[in-house]
């Protein structure tokens, strides 16, 4: 089965809030609401400046991602 890299979420805990669960390495969760990163597993097998790039680029396409959901709902 082919998983997609961005799951878009919620919960009615936080009705306010637009997650976007990221399941590749590294995997995180990105509140949409107030950009707050949570990563969801270790990441010490690379370096801090490596990982600062990749997560700006993903934090980026998950944005891409949530735009494009958002297009498709309209």
């Amino acid at each position: 089965m082919e998983l997609p890299k961005f799951l878009l979420c919620d919960n009615t805990d936080y009705p306010e809030d637009i997650f976007i669960l990221h399941i590749d390495f590294p995997r995180f969760i990105i509140n949409l609401k107030d950009d707050k990163v949570e990563l969801l597993e270790s990441v010490e097998a690379i370096s801090k400046n490596e990982l600062d790039d990749k997560m700006d680029e993903l934090i980026d396409l998950a944005n891409e991602f949530y735009d494009r959901e958002l297009e498709r709902y309209e």
